[in-house]
Order: C-alpha cells, then sequence, then structure tokens
C-alpha cells in the first residue's frame, strides 16, 4: 500500500482517486478549495487543509486540476506541494498544461530532491471511472517504475514516452488529433443531411469501410442524437488547442487545421456551448449553416 496525496477531485480525478483506493492505497486530500468528496472519504481518504500537508503525508502526490496555472498554484503556493517535500517523494501531474512550464516545473521539484512525472490522461470521464485510461508519461524511467502501480490502478495503455515535458507533448499530440477527428466527423455528417441523407445511415455505412473510428462511432451517435451533456468539455479542449498552438509559435511550424477547429470551438462557445461535450462542435458548424441535421 502506498500513501497518496491526490489533489483535484474533479470529474476525472474523483473516479481515478478511487481506482487508487479499490487498489488498496492510502489517500490523503486537500480542502484548501472546498470539501473533499465525501465518497472518498468515506472509503477511508484522509481530507487535510493544503497541499503542503498533503506532501508532508504521502509518498506520492498526484494532481489533476484544469490548466498550467492551478498546477502552478497548488505546487508552489505559500502552503502548496514543494513546501512540504522532502527527497525521494515522487510529485505526478496528471492535468494536461503546457510542456514548457512542466519543464520549468520539474526543473524545481527536482532541486528539492523529489522527483517530477508528468503523467497526462487520456480517455475521459468514462475511461476515469472504467481505469482504462491511457497514460503518457515524461520523467526519469527509476521514478516511473516506483509510480507504475499506481499508473495501472487507473489505465491500461501506460507509456514512458521520454523526459519531463514529453508526456504533456504527448497529450497536446493527442489532443490535436481528437479535435481534428471530430471535425472531420461534423462536417461529413452535416455535408450529408444538408444533402438530404440520413446522417445516422451515412455513420452506420461509414463505420464498415476505413473512415471508420472510435470518434465516428461514440461522437458520431452524439451528434445525431444530441446528446452532448460533458465527457471532457468544449473549453477544456479549447485549452488544450490554445496549449498546441502556442506550442508552434514557439516552435515556428504551423498547424493550419488545428487552428481552423479551434475557431469552430470559440464558435460554440460564443453561443453559450463551453460547457458542452466535445463532440458539440458539429452545433458550431450547424450554427454557421443554420441547419442542424437533427431537425429532419
Amino acid at each position: 500500500m502506498a500513501k497518496i496525496g491526490f489533489i483535484g477531485t474533479g470529474i476525472m480525478g474523483q473516479p481515478m482517486a478511487a481506482n487508487l483506493q479499490k487498489a488498496g492505497h492510502q489517500l490523503f486530500l486537500s480542502e484548501h478549495h472546498g470539501k473533499a468528496p465525501q465518497a472518498l472519504v468515506d472509503a477511508g481518504a484522509i481530507a487535510l487543509a493544503d497541499p503542503q500537508q498533503v506532501a508532508q503525508e504521502a509518498e506520492f502526490i498526484i494532481v489533476m486540476v484544469p490548466d498550467t496555472p492551478q498546477v502552478e498554484d497548488v505546487l508552489f503556493r505559500a502552503d502548496g506541494v514543494a513546501a512540504g517535500l522532502s527527497p525521494n517523494k515522487v510529485v505526478i501531474d496528471m492535468s494536461s498544461i503546457s510542456p514548457t512550464a512542466t519543464k520549468a516545473f520539474a526543473a524545481k521539484i527536482n532541486a528539492t530532491g523529489a522527483q517530477y512525472l508528468d503523467a497526462p490522461v487520456s480517455g475521459g470521464e468514462v475511461g476515469a471511472k472504467a481505469g482504462t485510461l491511457s497514460i503518457m508519461i515524461g520523467g526519469e524511467p527509476q521514478t516511473f517504475e516506483r509510480a507504475l502501480p499506481l499508473f495501472q490502478a487507473m489505465g491500461k495503455n501506460i507509456t514512458l514516452v521520454g523526459g519531463n515535458g514529453d508526456g504533456q507533448t504527448a497529450k497536446v499530440a493527442n489532443q490535436i488529433i481528437v479535435a481534428l477527428n471530430i471535425q472531420a466527423v461534423a462536417e461529413a455528417l452535416l455535408f450529408a443531411s444538408k444533402n438530404g441523407a440520413d446522417p445516422a445511415k451515412v455513420r452506420e455505412a461509414l463505420m464498415g469501410g476505413f473512415a471508420s473510428s472510435k470518434i465516428l462511432e461514440v461522437h458520431g451517435e452524439r451528434m445525431i442524437k444530441g446528446t452532448f451533456d460533458p465527457g471532457f468539455r468544449i473549453n477544456l479542449h479549447q485549452k488544450d488547442l490554445n496549449l498546441a498552438l502556442a506550442g508552434a509559435k514557439e516552435l515556428g511550424i504551423n498547424l493550419p487545421n488545428t487552428a481552423g477547429t479551434q475557431q469552430v470551438f470559440s464558435t460554440c462557445t460564443a453561443i453559450g456551448g463551453g460547457n458542452w461535450d466535445h463532440s458539440a462542435l458539429i452545433r458550431g458548424l450547424e450554427h454557421m449553416a443554420n441547419f442542424s441535421i437533427r431537425d429532419k
């Protein structure tokens, strides 16, 4: 059994933490931004006042918060994780944040004698609950091996990509692919429906060919049925594409299709859809076309 601090028990974090509990680990939670989830406390988690106390109690400290500024705050505020570290403890950031900032955070944590892993995930709320997340990891191999049982309790496809920052780079790449595939499916279904075809039948036909994909299967069905309760919110995917576009600027490369998809997400946000599931990107296209595939 490991002593694990878990900071960030939202849509993704709470089921991930619950899976660590099911694997027999002891959890410590921070209440610096609100009460710890009662379900985790009832299952044995210990709630503490701030991230510093969590880091003092735990061997591994997992952070799962929305964006780069929140990670920086949790780690380096006056009562943050860094203030509670001692040598050989392991900080694991499972948020999806800037690769550039991650390298700077890792350097500061590693300088304390603790070790740092960036380990963002893919698979959404469904994967978090099922313990089937894909986990992309950056850090030292020996630190990865120490933390591997924890990752195995939360995910299935677990890959040490390289050094600190490389896990976050892999996650940004993942989010580019997912976003562009969502837009491709949305455009195809909009085209088919506007041209008079039944989008459900078109999707069924495409599922048997080279265009088949998980996104066509899962998000295509969501688009047709209009079921846009968030598994992964548009505003979070926008954040990830902003990381991609900012990174592209730093690297001096152009990502034109990523930029185009971000514009459609922005249309969704402008019409009140920032908290819709990212499959609702089709609603941005429908808004621009003044046509809905669900109104036939």
